[in-house]
């Protein structure tokens, strides 16, 4: 594994439960700006995709974008941690 793949998984696993962030952001933290494209290839190859959340990190313009296990599973994971963030508001 690079040393950029380490600091793109950083990344991702930063983003917070429920949210979404870009690629480009995810490549702005990591360091690379640029290299949108590349981190959607390091994501792709996520080898702990339930520990590396990497199905929160979307298109710069809100799109969905690609995931391993295909757009409708990143969706609903997405669905399922918004429905997670409610039941633990309610318990408040």
């Amino acid at each position: 594994m690079t040393e950029f793949a380490i600091k793109v998984y950083r990344a991702v696993l930063s983003i917070p439960l429920g949210s979404t962030r870009s690629y480009k952001w995810v490549a702005q933290k990591a360091g690379r700006p640029g290299a949108t494209r590349a981190v959607g290839s390091i994501l792709n190859k996520n080898p702990y995709p339930l520990i590396i959340p990497c199905h929160r990190v979307i298109k710069n313009n809100k799109e969905i974008g690609g995931f391993a296990f295909g757009a409708k599973v990143k969706i609903a994971l997405l669905e399922s941690e918004k429905e997670v963030l409610k039941c633990l508001k309610n318990k408040k």
